[in-house]
């Protein structure tokens, strides 16, 4: 690194908006703040190169924050015939799990029962695919010690671990394992601010409004002035909303949603639990325990022709029809009355043939306009992310003088599983924020209130808060509770939260 500091904070963005408004040129700007920006500054950085990157609101404040929270190795890409897909996924995955990110990827059992849902042949089939997608995580050279081998097993040990399983008609199930990443929009801020600590300036709320060959027009939004930004090369990562600045770029948006269970609903899972949609090809419908005590169901595929939001709303027929697949395999149907919390993302799909987005290609594509020189990365997979960045960055550089390093370097946080397991912090903080939980739980100072849940029953502590706004770019009560902590997951916890976040806010800001 470039001995920078990996902090985001108001007083750091406030110099490096200075400093650009005064006329200081950059090899880069980057447009958009997701991971798939954040990737591309953070290569681009780590080459060496001067890089700025824009966003109009908060870091993770689009796509990247509304996944289903995995680090797929691309089974389902298998059965679509996307191999090469597949693979990607499988080898980045790997690098997720074992070098850039081990403290937030971490290997998650998945059920798939084997019963009225899924007649024999299916089984089968699935079975085989299971067994070819781990084919792929030994070419990717992930240990067993990493992601145990699929195996079947019986009923009785299926109900063990997904404890609400319908025994009836069950003839057992196919065990197998994936990535699961402890919070998507955490991964984000990690990639941000490792990109920071190779010195490129992070600058949230600050909207790219026009970009040309040379420049990119930007605006304060907090403090409302407008400055150019002088560049060699503008990259467009702004996903979804990447045809606004670039009309040439097509997309077919599609919407996922995904609703929120307390754990006890299924009784206490300890795996995942897939069930297959009917009459749909590689499609299921997952529920994913998380160690906050809930359960992530997903996932939809529609096509959607509406507006772009920054926070869609997840229709009460999205959510039914997740529940109603889930209960095929459960002891008890799950009504909506058992909701927590629900969300929903839009994916920047390629603009394919017509037909259901389920089936549009996850691969990504980097287009370049002749007329602005602006090139525009779009398309591909949060686990994906890091071959995207460096793709982009390749367009831009000679690799043989600046080659990616990427694929090796460790993002903020990040240490083997063995040096993890003996940091002195809460596990909470270890699992979030790595080998920086100790400089996390430092925050409190004297004040042990800090130390604690920031209101009763609640995970979060309040030194994750004041982490946030000094270390991590929040300058919002919306940034640290939707973003940083992600209690706007389930709104009752968002609000039970709220005044301390805007009290530490307002402090801040004096």
């Amino acid at each position: 690194m470039t001995g920078a500091s990996a902090s985001l904070n108001a007083a750091r963005r406030t110099a490096d908006m200075a400093r650009l408004a005064d006329g200081e040129k950059v090899d880069v700007v980057v447009i958009g703040g997701g991971i798939t920006g954040a990737g591309v500054a953070l290569d681009a950085a780590s080459r060496g190169l001067r890089v700025a990157l824009v966003e109009r609101r908060d870091l993770a404040n689009g796509t990247s924050r509304w996944s289903s929270k995995l680090a797929h190795g691309g089974l389902r890409y298998l059965r679509q015939g996307e191999f090469g897909v597949a693979w990607e996924s499988a080898r980045e995955r790997h690098i997720l799990m074992t070098r850039t990110a081990p403290h937030l990827v971490r290997a998650l059992p998945f059920v798939a029962p084997l019963n009225g849902a899924m007649a024999p042949l299916h089984g089968a089939l699935t079975e085989m695919g299971i067994r070819a997608g781990d084919a792929m995580r030994i070419a990717a050279g992930t240990r067993g010690a990493v992601l145990p081998r699929p195996r079947r097993i019986s009923r009785h040990e299926a109900v063990r671990l997904v404890p609400a399983l319908k025994p009836d008609d069950l003839r057992g199930a196919i065990l197998f394992w994936d990535g699961q990443i402890e919070d998507d929009a955490r991964l984000v801020i990690a990639v941000a601010r490792t990109a920071a600590a190779h010195g490129a300036m992070v600058l949230t709320y600050c909207e790219a409004l026009r970009a040309e060959r040379g420049l990119v027009r930007v605006r304060d939004v907090v403090g409302g002035d407008s400055f150019d930004i002088a560049t060699d090369h503008v990259v467009n990562a702004a996903g979804v909303w990447a045809g606004q600045l670039t009309p040439r770029v097509h997309l077919t948006p599609s919407k996922g949603t995904h609703a929120i269970l307390p754990a006890a609903t299924l009784g206490g899972p300890r795996a995942a639990l897939v069930v297959p949609i009917p009459n749909a090809s590689a499609r299921w419908v997952g529920a994913t325990p998380t160690d906050e005590g809930r359960v992530i169901v997903g996932v939809t595929d529609d096509p959607y022709d509406g507006a772009i939001v920054d926070e869609p709303r997840a229709a009460k027929g999205e959510v039914d029809a997740l529940l109603e697949v889930l209960s095929l395999a459960l002891r008890a149907p799950v009504g909506d009355d058992a909701v927590v919390g629900q969300f929903a993302g839009f994916r920047p799909l390629l603009a394919g043939k017509s037909g259901a987005t389920a089936d549009l290609s996850r691969r990504h594509a980097i287009v370049a306009d002749a007329d602005s020189g602006v090139i525009t990365v779009v398309g591909g997979k949060l686990t994906t992310y890091r071959h995207m960045a460096q793709e982009t960055v390749d367009r831009l550089v000679d690799t043989r003088a600046r080659p990616c390093v990427t694929a090796r370097a460790a993002l903020m946080g990040a240490a083997p599983h063995a040096l993890l397991r003996r940091v002195p912090a809460p596990q909470r903080l270890v699992r979030r924020y790595g080998d920086e939980a100790p400089a996390v739980a430092a925050m409190a100072g004297g004040d042990a209130s800090l130390l604690q849940p920031v209101a009763p029953g609640l995970a979060p502590l309040g030194v994750e808060l004041l982490f946030g706004l000094r270390h991590e770019g929040a300058l919002t009560v919306a940034d640290l509770l939707d973003r940083r902590v992600r209690l706007g997951l389930v709104p009752a916890e968002r609000r039970a939260a709220e005044a301390m976040a805007a009290a530490l806010v307002q402090t801040a800001a004096a």
